[in-house]
């Protein structure tokens, strides 16, 4: 498949973008981060699928390697801007209506919990077409469904070319659903973060 870009995304107004991973997903999220700078002012909500018998070290590792503040997601916790937030392992993470993050511990989904459909949905029911979703690598068809609503929502849906993904299950699942905005590389994924951050929404 070759990577395919929409001019639908050249002018569009964001104002928050969400982000779904499983397998060989750090390595994906960090070619993604290392295009943004540390002012980039766009809150980023990352749910990437972790064993969850154990505290999550994504927070640490990330916050040593990108430019922007990075936080493990608490219940109530306020979205700020130009942070990059990991969902952490053992709960789902919702967006709230006032741009507020919920925790639950429902039935896992796709064997996952955090699911990126959890994050994805509710994300699309608060910022509607504000919103950027993007679906990289993974080996289980969690985020498809989520990926549709987006879609439905009339936000802006960018899949990672699947011919590139360390493990092209869960973007090719999103495929079969709809066609997104975007199937694009990694690093074409990051470029097009940048772009989106300066035609955001205030």
């Amino acid at each position: 498949m070759t990577a395919r870009h929409s001019p639908v995304a050249d002018n569009r107004q964001v104002a928050a973008v969400v982000i779904g991973a499983s397998a060989g997903g750090v390595e994906a999220l960090l070619t993604i981060f290392a295009e943004l700078t540390a002012d980039f002012s766009l809150p980023i909500i990352v749910v990437l699928h972790l064993p969850d018998e154990r505290r999550s070290q994504l927070a640490e590792v990330f916050a040593r390697r990108v430019a922007l503040p990075v936080r493990e997601v608490q219940d109530k916790q306020p979205i700020v801007p130009g942070t990059l937030y990991f969902a952490a392992p053992g709960y789902h993470v919702s967006v709230e209506q006032d741009q507020s993050f919920s925790l639950s511990q429902e039935e896992p989904v796709h064997y996952s919990r955090p699911a990126i459909d959890y994050l994805f949905e509710s994300a699309a029911d608060v910022y509607q077409q504000r919103l950027a979703a993007i679906l990289l690598t993974g080996a289980n068809r969690d985020g498809a469904r989520g990926m549709s609503q987006v879609n439905q929502a009339g936000g802006l849906t960018i899949i990672q070319d699947p011919d590139e993904a360390q493990v092209a299950t869960m973007p090719r699942a999103a495929l079969e659903l709809f066609q997104p905005d975007c199937i694009l590389p990694l690093r074409g994924i990051g470029r097009l973060l940048v772009e989106l951050e300066h035609s955001q929404c205030y």
